[in-house]
Formats: C-alpha cells, structure tokens, sequence
C-alpha cells in the first residue's frame, strides 16, 4: 500500500507550538506527529510514503535527513503555495511508485487506531473508488450518505450551507469525516491541475458519478489534534489504555 502525508498547512490551530516549526513536527508521545504516524501506517501496510510541504517544509525535509527517513521510502511533495488537499494530491501524482494500489490519504494531525487493512479490505471488496474513514460524532460539517452508505451530500450545521446529490432518498445518515480517505490511483488523473481545492469538493462535484461510500469506524479512538489541549488529550489517552 502508498499513502500520502497532508503536512502542508500552516497550523495556526496549534499555535504556539508551530511558531518554529511545522504542525507535523509537533511533540507527540516522545516523538512528533509526522513519526508517530508514519511507524503507525507502515505497521498497517504501508511501504511507500508521499509527504507534502509548505510551511517550515525545509524542517521536515532536514528531520527527515537527519533520522534517516526512518528507513522507510519516503518522498516530499514541495509546495510552493498552499494548494489545499485535492491540489496538493494532484501536484504529487508523479511520486507515486504504482498505478495498481489504492492510495491511502492521511492528515498529518489526525491520530486513530483504526484497522487500515480492514478499511483497504472493504475499499476493494466494495469496489469503490473512494473510501472514506466517518465517525458518529458532532461536526460542524458532515457528510451525508444513503441507505448503502454511498455519499450524496454535505451539510455545515452553523451556516445551514448544503450540497446534495441528484440521487437524494430520504433515508440518509450524516457522519463526520475523519481525515483519512482510500482512493484508487487512477482518480489522481480527473482531478484539476494547478487549481487550489479540497478533496471533499472534488468528491462532491463527482459523486454522481464516482463510487464514493463510507466507511464506519465508532469503535476505533480518533482525535484531532489541532490544538495544544488536543495533543495532550490525544496523548493522555493513549497512555491510560496502554498501561
């Protein structure tokens, strides 16, 4: 399995940990966030690694160096402006090793225990071509599914924005999106060039006409960890259930 590393954004949600350094290199459980999470994914399969850069990404490429790339294949994807996660995917499509695996896409503050092999079984049993990681949990914004779990809108609560399918039922269920998504490596090729948009937007503009479901994922933990309180919260979880 490939993945690629959302490490581009400026972090300003974990201020002031990132006045020197990028959100990825934040201290997390002796190590950082972007440690953590590579050793995490290449324990579920992973072999190769697309990182992408922006703020301070002269660090993360020097800590790499440093520790040897951790002995794995790792390859940087070097932002010149931020080109947000459907850009920056397809700005990084050349790193790719192989057009026969699905691509695992990951935040670089997201920590979970969630079983990728399970997920990557369902994404290719279920042949999709995007899966996406969802929880039930409060969100702001949510995504909306049918009775199948096959995506057909967006909801943001606050400004009762939403985007709907054509294929709209009534029997729909909102979940929160978790930040970590499989697609097949041939989608790479439809997204926009040079065009500065989420992957969420491009999901929602062809969800008509791509298979796009959901995957549950409640019993797992999940955090965000895009404040300082959620690190430690993150991490004193992690400690109270490892012993």
């Amino acid at each position: 399995m490939q993945a690629m590393i959302f490490a581009a954004g400026l972090g300003t949600r974990l201020y002031p940990i990132t006045h020197d350094k990028p959100k990825a290199l934040a201290p997390f459980m002796g190590t950082t966030l972007l440690h953590y999470n590579l050793k995490f994914l290449n324990e579920q399969g992973v072999s190769h690694f697309v990182i992408n850069t922006h703020h301070f990404q002269e660090k993360i490429e020097s800590y790499l160096v440093k520790n040897d790339f951790f002995g794995l294949s790792i390859s940087l994807s070097k932002e010149e402006i931020l080109l947000d996660t459907a850009g920056g995917l397809a700005n990084a499509a050349h790193l790719f090793h192989t057009d026969d695996q699905p691509i695992l896409l990951f935040n670089a503050d997201v920590i979970t225990n969630l079983n990728i092999r399970d997920m990557l079984a369902y994404h290719i049993h279920s042949q999709n071509v995007v899966t996406l990681a969802v929880r039930s949990r409060k969100s702001s914004r949510q995504l909306i599914f049918d009775e199948c779990l096959r995506m057909n809108g967006w909801v943001n609560h606050n400004t009762h924005d939403k985007k709907m399918s054509l294929r709209t039922t009534e029997s729909s269920v909102a979940y929160a999106f978790s930040g970590i998504h499989l697609i097949n490596p041939g989608l790479i090729r439809k997204i926009e060039q040079n065009r500065i948009y989420s992957l969420i937007d491009f999901y929602l503009e062809n969800m008509d006409t791509f298979r796009i479901k959901a995957f549950i994922h409640d019993k797992d933990y999940w955090f965000d960890c895009g404040k300082p309180e959620d690190l430690a919260t993150a991490e004193n979880f992690i400690l109270s259930v490892s012993g």
